[in-house]
């Protein structure tokens, strides 16, 4: 989920929203990590984070200069919507339409709680990881700590480690499972701890919210998000439409915005791939 953030795509390999200046090289030590670490499970302990958990998820975490080449190498999107749009719908409508077959039972609950439609959800879906299948590799605690250490962003990545411990300790992830994008995005539509903390829900009924395996509580999450962000049952979802306003704030590029509702437009009309 960008929807606060510029980051690039893990499928796509482009940036989804303009980014701010960017520094030219790290701006702290990486010596002074481990101690600035300590700093933190301080205060996530004083913030009623257990200490258990804070102490083996954080133990052995280090910093990732990769992870900092990621961050400033990131370009600018340049493509129009109609050169985006054309590149990333067209191949993804069949694999679309037969995963809104495959979980239609799913899609029916899910409009039935939350009033989003499958076409919207299956359009987030195949943009943001190609409906699961590249949901990135990078160890999730690592990225985050590195960017909160990094001066660049450390005010937003710091919360987002603290959420991410919280996530930890609601038992919906841990330092080994809990992998992804190179910036701290979770899971098949790309949450960050802190909207998956908000925003999660177990939809299949096991007692977690996996956002990185369990198709329906994916979905669902995504749904709720939408809901959440002023989706209108029934309502329209095109640029103009009401529904527009609550794929913006999935994603505030334009570009990406408009070409996820062309998407679930096309899936709602059942027009085939040009």
């Amino acid at each position: 989920m960008r929807a606060a953030f510029c980051f690039l795509s893990i499928v796509f390999g482009i940036l989804t929203c303009a980014t701010g200046a960017e520094a030219a090289v790290n701006c702290k030590d990486p010596s002074g990590f481990p101690v600035w670490l300590d700093g933190v499970k301080q205060e996530a302990i004083a913030q009623g984070i257990p200490a258990s958990v804070v102490n083996e998820t954080l133990d052995g975490i280090s910093f990732d200069p990769s992870i900092i080449r990621h961050d400033r190498g990131q370009g600018v999107f340049r493509q129009s919507f109609e050169q985006f749009s054309g590149r990333m719908v067209p191949p993804r409508l069949a694999k679309a339409r037969a995963m809104i077959k495959r979980y239609a039972p799913v899609f029916a609950r899910i409009e039935k709680e939350y009033g989003v439609s499958a076409p919207v959800l299956v359009a987030i879906w195949g943009l943001e990881t190609d409906f699961g299948a590249v949901t990135g590799n990078f160890p999730t605690i690592r990225a985050i700590a590195t960017l909160a250490y990094d001066c660049r962003r450390s005010e937003m990545f710091h919360a987002e480690l603290l959420d991410a411990l919280r996530l930890v300790a609601r038992g919906d992830g841990t330092v080994d499972t809990m992998r992804g994008a190179w910036a701290g995005e979770l899971g098949q539509t790309q949450f960050m701890p802190s909207s998956y903390l908000k925003y999660a829900v177990d939809f299949d009924g096991t007692g977690h919210r996996d956002l990185i395996h369990s198709v329906p509580d994916v979905l669902a999450s995504t749904a709720n998000f939408l809901k959440n962000h002023g989706w209108q049952r029934g309502a329209g979802w095109a640029p103009g439409e009401p529904n527009f306003a609550a794929i913006q704030e999935w994603n505030k590029s334009a570009v990406y915005s408009k070409t996820i509702a062309l998407f679930a437009t096309r899936l709602a009309d059942g027009q085939e791939a040009q």
